[in-house]
């Protein structure tokens, strides 16, 4: 019997949130109710609530890396039965424009993002589109699979930066984005160096833990430092190719670059956001088969009314993956 009202986190203005009730959405035309099992939190959605951002349309629930199981049905849903577990991938997207026809739908102009454009899955039921539904495989805990949001957009840099077997790749960032870049560039074939100052984060790393040197085939930035960019770029190698996969701040975010270096080494340079609707189906697969390993990555386990605090661990960068449950 699913509830009226549920327990949820309500951002209405930058810099604060509520956590209380609120009503239960039920599901329309195409869409599916999930009571939600874990949500991961990230720095996104540290920034989502504490700065801002630039998809984010308010009230709103945050929240973007889901998974639960399905207790309700809309009309129309075919395939994902009520009881099922499954991960939703957080966009909506028209499958009609030139980027979702050409396989980008992350960049769709009518993409609608949970926890973003609408509610999310800081609460205890999220109404969610049956269309970004990907099933769970049996024998993947809820808690591995919740990482394929965050292996997703991982992926879907690996991709941009046409990654091949046995390519050295430079990771700057040791946390959890530069810790599942190293895992799944390392299951790809390549061979992962993460380049992290912080001793704990480099321990993460294990074996893929190295320091900054030339001559990499690709780097990738997983952390939002202007230093670790500038390092990043003069480490690159000739037709290397370099993944701003974390974003500055608006103040920050112009830096100069030798043009004259990609020039003559034939350098590429090439932005990665988010991920796409398969890249959510590959990192299933990749932690179902137990390619990628991630149960020795959650740091802790919380649950949703203590998300303030979760918040200043991400901000202190003293965890690793905080995951939220919607019960105490």
């Amino acid at each position: 019997m699913v509830p009226d009202t549920m327990r949820a986190v309500t951002v209405r203005e930058i810099g604060s949130f509520e956590y209380g009730e609120c009503g239960v959405s039920r599901p329309g035309e195409g869409e599916v109710l999930i009571h939600v099992s874990v949500t991961g939190l990230c720095r996104t959605d540290l920034k989502i609530i504490r700065v801002g951002h630039r998809d984010l349309v308010l009230p709103c629930i945050p929240g973007e890396e889901v998974v639960g199981r399905i207790v309700e049905q809309g009309p129309g849903v075919s395939g994902f039965p009520v009881g099922q577990r499954v991960y939703v991938y957080p966009g909506q997207w028209c499958g009609q424009c030139q980027f979702c026809l050409a396989g980008a739908e992350n960049l769709c102009r009518s993409m609608s993002i949970m926890g973003f454009h609408r509610p999310g899955g800081f609460a205890e039921y999220v109404t969610v589109p049956a269309q970004s539904l990907i099933a769970v495989p049996d024998g993947l805990s809820d808690e591995e699979a919740v990482f394929a949001e965050p292996l997703s957009c991982c992926l879907n840099g690996l991709e941009l930066a046409r990654l091949k077997k046995g390519e050295r790749i430079g990771i700057w960032g040791g946390g959890p984005a530069g810790t599942l870049l190293a895992r799944a560039s390392a299951a790809m074939g390549a061979q992962p160096v993460v380049i992290d100052n912080d001793p704990q984060r480099a321990a993460m790393a294990g074996p893929f833990a190295g320091q900054a040197e030339a001559g990499f085939d690709v780097c990738v930035v997983a952390v939002g430092s202007n230093d670790a960019y500038g390092q990043a770029l003069k480490c690159l190698g000739a037709r290397g190719r370099m993944v701003i996969f974390s974003g500055l701040g608006k103040e920050t975010s112009v830096m100069p670059v030798d043009y004259n270096q990609l020039h003559y080494l034939e350098q590429t340079l090439v932005g990665a956001y988010g991920c796409c609707y398969r890249h959510g189906v590959q990192a299933l697969e990749l932690l179902g088969s137990g390619q990628v390993q991630v149960d020795d990555m959650i740091s802790h386990r919380m649950p949703l009314s203590r998300l303030d605090e979760a918040l200043d661990l991400v901000e202190r960068r003293q965890c690793m993956k905080i995951h939220l449950y919607p019960e105490e």
